[in-house]
C-alpha cells in the first residue's frame, strides 16, 4: 500500500511540477515556449487556458498534500510499530536476566561470614575506626572541597575603584 501510494505521489509531484510550468506569468512562462504567447492561449479558447490550469494546479496541489499527510502518518504509525517490538524485545531480555540473577547461591552463610570478617579490618585500615560511615566521610570530604573553592587564590584584584 505505502509503495503504490509512494509511486502516485511521484507521479503527482511530476504533473504539479509540469502544470506549474506550463502557466504564463508576466514573462510568459514555459507555456510560451510551446509557439509563443498567443499560441498556447489559442488551444484552449481565449480565456480557457488560465482556467484550466488554475484548476488543475489547484487539484494537484490537494492531491500533494493530502497523500503527503496520508504518507507521513503511515510513516509514523510503522514507526510507533517498531518502537513497540524494541521495547517488548527489551523486556524480554530484562527478564530472562532477573530470571538467571534470581537463582540462589548454595553458600550464602559462607559469604556472610567472609563479609563480617573482613569489615572491621578494613574499617581499622581505612581509619573508620571513630564510628563515621563511608556516607559521612564524603559529606565531610565535599564540604571541604566547597570551603577551598571558596577561599579567594593569589593577591587581591583590585576592582574598577581603586
Amino acid at each position: 500500500m505505502t509503495t503504490f501510494l509512494s509511486i502516485v505521489y511521484v507521479i503527482v509531484c511530476l504533473f504539479l511540477i509540469l502544470v506549474v510550468l506550463l502557466q504564463s506569468g508576466k514573462g510568459g512562462g514555459l507555456g510560451s515556449a510551446f509557439g509563443g504567447g498567443g499560441a498556447g492561449q489559442q488551444i484552449f479558447g481565449g480565456a480557457g487556458a488560465g482556467n484550466l490550469l488554475t484548476r488543475l494546479t489547484a487539484f494537484f496541489a490537494f492531491l500533494f498534500m493530502v497523500l503527503s499527510a496520508v504518507l507521513a502518518y503511515l510513516s509514523s504509525s510503522g514507526e510507533q510499530a517498531l518502537d513497540r517490538a524494541v521495547r517488548q524485545q527489551g523486556a524480554a531480555q530484562t527478564a530472562e536476566e532477573a530470571s538467571a540473577e534470581s537463582v540462589p547461591t548454595s553458600e550464602p552463610d559462607q559469604a556472610d561470614a567472609v563479609a563480617t570478617e573482613t569489615a572491621p579490618e578494613t574499617a581499622e585500615a581505612v581509619g573508620e575506626s571513630d564510628g563515621a560511615t563511608p556516607l559521612d566521610r564524603i559529606e565531610s570530604d565535599i564540604e571541604k572541597a566547597v570551603e577551598d573553592l571558596q577561599k579567594p587564590e593569589g593577591p587581591a584584584v583590585p576592582g574598577p575603584n581603586r
